[in-house]
């Protein structure tokens, strides 16, 4: 219960005084399609990704304590190691079968914590959806939780320079309707479901 409650204490700190100046002031940050976001229960939030600073951008505007898988390389850089792991992300060894990341995703879950997933797995250049990975829709299906196509805007495209003078691109986050687990484990009831949140996720950039 204190590891429980101080993490929600620093989650809330960092929220407020790091996150949310960098959210609102430096990239004018706003969320479209609250009204989607489940208030009661953990769920699965499944997003595009193209910067370091989606995690904790888009755990702030969605309102809720949602735990990343982030990359281990990630915990290693200073401030954004601090801030992503009082956000409650957790490392994932890339390019390898790692169960222990899945048995906490599990964990997370069954506690009641969001989790959220990059469905491509890594950052694409052009900030949309292009080969998503089926971790998503297999999680949904072993803990059947609801997932969450989330939008995350120009985030690939965060700072421009022109005459060395840097120019912030406005940041637009769209959340889409809550998308039901697989029916099974099958390989055509995994890609249906990571297809429609592909599509979703994309018709929601535009």
């Amino acid at each position: 219960m204190k590891n429980n409650f101080f993490q929600k204490l620093i989650y809330q700190l960092v929220s407020l005084f790091i996150v949310l100046p960098i959210y609102k002031f430096i990239f004018k940050g706003y969320l479209i399609g609250k009204e989607n976001i489940p208030q009661k229960g953990p769920f699965i939030m499944v997003s595009n990704h193209g910067s370091l600073l989606d995690p904790p951008l888009l755990g702030h505007a969605l309102g809720r304590n949602i735990s990343f898988m982030a990359k281990a390389e990630l915990f290693k850089i200073p401030v954004l190691g601090f801030i992503i792991k009082a956000c409650g992300a957790y490392p994932v060894k890339r390019g390898i079968a790692d169960k222990n990341t899945i048995k906490t995703a599990c964990e997370k879950l069954s506690n009641a914590n969001c989790i959220g997933i990059f469905i491509d797995g890594t950052r694409q250049k052009n900030g949309r959806v292009n080969k998503p990975k089926q971790g998503a829709a297999l999680l949904a299906f072993k803990n059947q939780k609801l997932l969450l196509p989330v939008a995350i805007i120009n985030s690939h495209r965060l700072i421009r320079f022109r005459f060395f003078i840097p120019f912030f691109t406005p940041i637009v986050i769209k959340v889409g309707e809550p998308v039901q687990p697989p029916k099974s484990s099958s390989k055509e009831d995994l890609n249906l479901v990571t297809n429609c949140l592909k599509e979703d996720i994309n018709n929601l950039i535009g």
